[in-house]
């Protein structure tokens, strides 16, 4: 048999063994030297029972008239069980005196004072007038072997109660003890890769602590190697971004200033690249505030508000009708980041303006609950393409460019925030398009932020 893997199935089998094998041995030994003890009981009482008959017979037998010396059989006062029976003989062997339910085949030629045994019973025999009056008692070998077993089967029936409640409770003791360690499992079941802070264990076990002190430096070990990584991204996004404003105002200039065709056109080339290069950066600053940067803050404010700002800036480089939003009449409140909800949107618009239709607006929708939708006209997107868009550096296969991290970012913000990125294609009653939802937990109208 396979020992169990857990620990508390191997100390279970490792008691409840120990148990057993400790009660067993016990109730042995105790029916061994009870049996030892009850046999010597019983030879007591043989020994007695003949010691106190043997002068009473003597009496009788001497008592007798001159000549009459029959065999003499007392007769049963009550009906009962016999267990005792005796036989009174002279030195010759003719019987004097007889029990009631003496069986003569039962008791052997007279062989001496002391104990004896036959195949069925036990014998004691005493002799007195110098051994002329000879008295043996026997008493059945089943009588004792009964009592024995008697005594032997009240012993083991509390034991066979005693064993399932021992089990049981050796069971709650362990699992009683164990439930810091449950607790502390289930506390690390919960942490993500985006929580690795430590994971509290003081209730556990002095053997067990070490070991989680050792895995909690290991968490801070990641966390600060994961701070770093994102910290250098976005210290790398930040530092570029003056730099490449610089390269782009001289690409600008170029073109401005030559009077060459193809010089202009390297000119405007260099431009692209280098505002390709920014929104790059740029998203890396985000995918690093994705990653790291607190979503909750103490305050409530209006998402409606935040996603005007958005949609707004958005226009001011894109015809109006490009871009629709639609909100409800009332505040949506919420304590998520506003820079969050900002950056969620924005990534999510960018995305269908570069991979939906251009005949057809993008529509952005803020549901009362927190739901935001945004959606677009396009082609189907096949499920095997739409379950690794979310991925980073994935695209939909389509010839407009892009990054191929806005949805992961979208994706990781979503997830921290506890509201996973549903993603959908065709759009949801439609035939055709491309929808991207995220849910933003509400709160009540209290504290509201207004935003100009």
């Amino acid at each position: 048999m396979r020992r169990p893997r857990s620990l508390q199935g191997r100390l279970l089998l490792s008691l409840g063994a120990v148990l057993l094998v400790i009660w067993v041995g016990a109730a042995w030994t105790t029916a061994v030297l009870l049996r030892h003890e009850i046999g010597e009981v019983f030879d007591s009482s043989l020994q007695e029972t003949a010691q106190r008959l043997l002068p009473l017979a003597v009496m009788d037998i001497v008592g007798r008239e001159e000549g009459d010396v029959a065999s003499q059989r007392l007769g049963a006062i009550h009906g009962h069980d016999e267990l005792f029976t005796y036989v009174v003989r002279d030195d010759e062997g003719k019987v004097l005196l007889q029990s009631h339910a003496a069986d003569l085949s039962v008791f052997p030629p007279y062989g001496g004072p002391g104990f004896g045994r036959t195949a069925t019973h036990r014998l004691y025999s005493e002799e007195a007038l110098q051994g002329t009056i000879r008295i043996t008692v026997a008493e059945p070998l089943a009588h004792e072997a009964g009592v024995a077993r008697e005594i032997q089967i009240g012993l083991g029936l509390p034991i066979l109660l005693v064993i399932p409640a021992a089990f049981a409770a050796v069971m709650l003791a362990v699992r009683r003890s164990m439930r810091p360690l449950r607790a502390f499992r289930e506390r690390l079941e919960t942490r993500s890769e985006k929580d690795l802070g430590p994971v509290a264990s003081d209730d556990l076990p002095s053997e067990v602590a070490p070991l989680a002190a050792t895995l909690n430096a290991l968490l801070d070990r990641l966390r600060a190697a994961f701070a770093a990584e994102r910290s250098l991204a976005a210290n790398t996004a930040h530092e570029l971004r003056n730099p490449l404003a610089g390269a782009i105002a001289q690409a600008q200039r170029i073109q401005k200033e030559t009077a060459e065709p193809h010089i202009a056109r390297r000119g405007a080339d260099i431009e692209a690249t280098l505002k390709r290069l920014t929104a790059r950066a740029e998203r890396l600053m985000q995918l690093a505030r994705a990653e790291g940067g607190r979503l909750r803050l103490d305050r409530t404010s209006d998402l409606r508000a935040a996603l005007r700002i958005v949609i707004d800036d958005m226009r001011r480089s894109m015809p109006q009708d490009r871009v629709s939003l639609r909100v409800p009449e009332t505040p949506v409140t919420s304590d998520i980041d506003p820079d969050a909800v900002g950056i969620i949107c924005r990534n999510l618009v960018e995305n269908a303006l570069g991979h939906g239709s251009p005949s057809s607006p993008v529509e952005v929708i803020l549901a009362p609950n927190g739901l935001l939708t945004v959606s677009n006209d396009g082609p189907v997107v096949p499920p095997e393409t739409l379950e690794k868009l979310a991925s980073r550096f994935e695209r939909a296969g389509t010839s407009a460019r892009g990054s191929g991290i806005g949805l992961s970012i979208v994706s990781t913000i979503a997830e921290r925030l506890g509201s996973p990125l549903t993603l959908r294609s065709p759009r949801l009653g439609m035939r055709s398009g491309f929808e991207a939802s995220v849910r933003f937990a509400t709160t009540g109208n209290v504290e509201v932020t207004t935003w100009s």
